[in-house]
């Protein structure tokens, strides 16, 4: 209960076109920036779902997510930058932020405000060496997403930092429980010249291992996008990208059930993990996370992660794994089956009330 990562099949329709691909010789090198069918089929997508009119030179396709966040952050990052992420928060940010040079500098998410932006502290953070504001909805480790009341108020500070670019982490944007609404940067047009929005088909699609993704960009940074493409691995996989059409044109039926599968064990998770004395589970409404607290056992992140690793037998992922204010959390992904999640958190729960962990 570790890994971020569908456990369905890629679906059979997509993979048959990868294999279409290659039999019919579509062997070469493409675009640096990918495919102009791809990224067609990208702005289509983007003009369906997020009502926006996107012009395919700005979509750079890319052999999967993080690839777009660490051209970004290698672009605006560096030495006497500094960049705000969210803290908990997917691991790479910090990872490529002091990589680059620059200063991370974490926006604090808790689940005593259900982990919501703190927008005092977000602003009070921001100076003139502010380069980059990372966002990340849904989000990961925690699930959260942000309602549109909270975005038109993140969206009122960042138009009074023009000079400052914003990367909008959005690879969960079709994974979303209980009626909760996407809302993407792209929608703001007052920030468009400075937003770049990360996206791609490894979740969406339980197409992890495919490696595609793609990052829309203002056009003069999508041709620097496209430059550090084609100086370090040339282009995209060409059978992946013919695959990556195929699910957006192709049926959806896959993808909705896939997420109403994941809504069905997110609530078994909740209800189960609120049961287990020492934890305390808030309602996740998008990707495939849950963070509950585990502050009432009395242990810290590491020893529970490996608790339950050794002792019970349960992957999991430690809090502080995504940032050090993700002491006394634990992260389960629910990407896996119903039945193995049930087995997991009873085991969890005879566990727990046969030692007593909890303070």
């Amino acid at each position: 209960m570790g890994i971020g990562q569908p456990d369905f099949k890629t679906p059979e329709h997509i993979v048959d076109a990868a294999v279409a691909s290659l039999k019919n010789g579509e062997h070469g090198y493409t675009q640096g920036k990918g495919m102009l069918k791809l990224r067609e089929a990208v702005a289509e997508d983007i003009h369906n779902r997020r009502k926006v009119i996107i012009d395919p030179e700005n979509i750079v396709i890319v052999p999967g997510g993080k690839v777009t966040m660490w051209h970004v952050i290698l672009m605006f990052g560096g030495k006497g930058k500094e960049i705000i992420y969210p803290n908990p928060g997917f691991p790479i940010y910090e990872s490529v932020i002091n990589y680059s040079g620059a200063k991370p500098i974490p926006i604090k998410l808790d689940i005593s405000n259900n982990f919501k932006i703190n927008f005092d502290q977000l602003e009070s953070s921001i100076n003139e060496n502010t380069s980059l504001i990372i966002i990340n909805f849904p989000s990961n480790p925690i699930g959260g997403v942000i309602s549109k009341k909270d975005m038109e108020i993140l969206v009122s500070i960042l138009e009074k930092y023009p000079n400052i670019k914003i990367l909008s982490d959005e690879i969960y944007s079709r994974i979303l429980y209980d009626n909760a609404e996407f809302i993407s940067l792209l929608e703001y047009p007052q920030l468009k010249d400075r937003v770049i929005i990360l996206d791609g088909w490894s979740k969406t699609y339980a197409m992890t291992g495919w490696r595609i993704g793609y990052g829309v960009w203002p056009k003069e940074y999508a041709h620097i996008a496209e430059q550090l493409n084609i100086n370090s691995f040339s282009c995209t996989n060409t059978s992946t990208q013919f695959a990556a059409i195929e699910a957006l044109q192709g049926p959806q039926v896959s993808v909705e059930l896939m997420i109403s599968e994941f809504d069905k064990r997110r609530k078994i998770m909740i209800k189960q993990l609120n049961e287990i004395k020492g934890f305390e589970c808030s309602n996740s409404k998008g990707a495939f996370y849950l963070f509950p607290s585990i502050k009432k056992t009395g242990l810290k992140s590491n020893e529970m992660e490996n608790i339950l690793l050794n002792e019970i037998g349960i992957a999991a992922v430690s809090g502080n794994s995504f940032g050090r204010f993700g002491e006394g959390y634990i992260r389960f992904s629910y990407a896996n089956s119903e039945e193995n999640i049930r087995i997991a958190l009873q085991k969890i729960k005879e566990y727990s009330e046969k030692i007593g962990w909890y303070a």
